[in-house]
């Protein structure tokens, strides 16, 4: 089939470069050049695991092509999936102005039926009042369909073509044919709902699993003080069939585009129903001050003043260059006040460091220039490049992700 996905994004590109990897011909469209050339170059403007390989090779196949003219790719299309951000306003609910200008893009380019995708994520209610009414307008024939992500930074692609299911949240019979026939030689079993349960689906979804992250992480808080590998905790915890040892991790809790983002949406949305959302502001509560007790622990050892405190790791997660709402910001912007002198390594991030914090603090060429040049080393994310016990040798360390060291002073934040 020819689809159209409208954003090149960690979501878009994803889907586009996925979806061309099982024969259908895909235009991606973006209104950034340099991403477009990027991406027509074999370049992937994002690192994830596979991507480049995928992306190559559609390339090479003349599946996959990224464009700037959405008019023409709309109209030769069958499907079109809206794949474009929905950052989040200061009151943790989402912008939908992409999502508008995506719509009203498509339905100014509707010239016969083709199935409107909204694929990025928002908050129940959004596919049926806000896209629907703005396909409307175009008089013409179309079918609607919700159809959210469920993938890992780090493991997107992976997740894209082998995840746990696909579910559809359709308008009707027709849009759920031509939905099926797009993922006819996916593996994943599919799950067809209504719109507003789909974007439901995905919100409980995320919600679920950061409040697993954020009970480890206070259920860890108490061991620590007790003496108690919560490692071992959720390992016994994990062994019920009914809980899942996944996303059981103690640690320096949770970040990236989705989980902080997708949590305060449903709190907002609660809030506009006049349904308190207690349980998920405790889980951001816990969240937001994980990463500070990090460098509470390192106060016990050393004042961090015009002392040189050692980074391991920026990005949110190891496998992603991804540092929005990383707890290493919170880290940084912490250390930054108390004076600190701040050097930082991330194999994959420090260019998107870079933008954000130019010459405050020193960015290393590699690990090891971090570790010799500091006064204590905080472990932020858990590549598997910093997994070497012999590094950390004479040094005053803060774990927060259960790394294996010898180092002379050591504290994990949750054990």
């Amino acid at each position: 089939m020819n689809i159209t996905v409208i954003g090149t994004g960690y979501v878009g590109l994803t889907t586009g470069v996925c979806m061309a990897s099982k024969g259908h011909k895909v235009y991606c469209v973006d209104i950034s050049k340099e991403k477009i050339d990027a991406i027509n170059s074999g370049t992937s403007p994002i690192y994830e695991e596979g991507m480049d390989d995928l992306l190559k090779q559609a390339l090479k196949k003349g599946l996959l092509k990224a464009t700037l003219d959405a008019e023409n790719s709309i109209k030769d299309s069958e499907v079109v999936f809206i794949c474009v951000g929905t950052p989040s306003r200061e009151d943790g609910s989402i912008n939908l102005d992409y999502i508008k200008t995506a719509a009203e893009t498509v339905s100014q380019n509707l010239n016969n039926y083709k199935v409107i995708v909204v694929k990025s994520t928002v908050v129940p209610g959004t596919t049926v009042n806000v896209v629907k009414p703005v396909m409307d307008k175009s008089k013409k024939s179309y079918g609607l369909c919700m159809n959210p992500e469920f993938l890992k930074e780090g493991t997107a692609v992976k997740d894209f073509l082998e995840g746990d299911r696909i579910v559809l949240g359709v308008i009707d019979d027709e849009s759920e044919d031509v939905m099926r026939k797009v993922y006819k030689d996916f593996p994943q079993k599919i799950f067809v709902t209504n719109p507003t349960t789909a974007e439901m689906i995905k919100y409980a979804n995320n919600s679920l699993l950061a409040a697993k992250i954020s009970f480890a992480n206070e259920v860890g808080n108490v061991c620590k003080k007790l003496g108690i590998n919560v490692y071992e905790v959720m390992d016994g915890v994990g062994m019920d069939k009914r809980l899942c040892r996944s996303f059981l991790n103690a640690g320096i809790g949770f970040g990236g585009s989705c989980f902080p983002k997708d949590v305060k949406a449903l709190i907002s949305k609660g809030e506009e129903l006049k349904e308190p959302m207690t349980l998920l502001k405790s889980v951001i509560s816990v969240n937001e001050k994980q990463p500070i007790k990090m460098v509470e622990l390192l106060k016990k050892h050393l004042n961090p003043a015009n002392k040189k405190i050692g980074l391991l790791g920026l990005a949110f997660k190891k496998g992603t260059d991804d540092v929005r709402e990383a707890p290493s910001l919170k880290i940084i912007d912490e250390l930054l006040s108390l004076k600190a002198e701040v050097i930082a390594y991330d194999p994959e991030a420090m260019s998107n460091v870079k933008k954000i914090y130019n010459n405050k603090i020193i960015l290393a060429d590699n690990k090891e220039e971090v570790v010799k040049k500091s006064d204590a080393v905080l472990i932020i994310t858990d590549w598997d490049e910093f997994k070497v016990p012999e590094l950390y040798k004479n040094k005053i360390v803060i774990d927060g992700r259960k790394i294996k060291t010898n180092a002379e002073i050591y504290e994990g934040i949750c054990w």
